[in-house]
């Protein structure tokens, strides 16, 4: 069974930028979509963005778009998340997970099978 631990999350001002990991361990998720979710006060999970297994298809939300990249690293079996012009709106948990079923690259939750206990980011205004 595959563990995620995600790590790099932590405090910055706004208009700042962090990058997340995702390291997985048990076995290897190179043949698998992995994806970043995050989880707010108050609100239900969102999807951040997503990435095949070569790393070139690629998804975003749209609010993301553009400030956020979502890479891999196939030989670390890794994941990352670069968070660039961090918005206050941004604070939340950060989950990745890995979908293997997937043969593209998914928005829905109930897409991905494992998941990582996340790293809280929070932006302060």
């Amino acid at each position: 069974q595959v563990q995620l631990v995600e790590s790099g999350g932590g405090l910055v001002q706004a208009g700042g930028s962090l990058r997340l990991s995702c390291a997985a361990s048990g076995r290897t998720v190179s043949s698998y979509v992995l994806c970043w979710f995050c989880l707010a006060p108050w609100k239900e999970r969102e999807f951040v963005a997503a990435i095949d297994w070569s790393g070139r298809s690629t998804r975003y939300v749209d609010s993301m778009k553009g400030r956020f990249t979502i890479s891999r690293d196939n030989a670390k079996n890794t994941v990352y998340l670069q968070m660039n012009s961090l918005k206050p709106e941004d604070t939340a948990v950060y989950s990745c997970a890995e979908a293997r079923r997937a043969l593209s690259v998914p928005a829905t939750l109930t897409a991905y099978d494992s998941w990582g206990q996340g790293t809280q980011v929070t932006v302060s205004s």
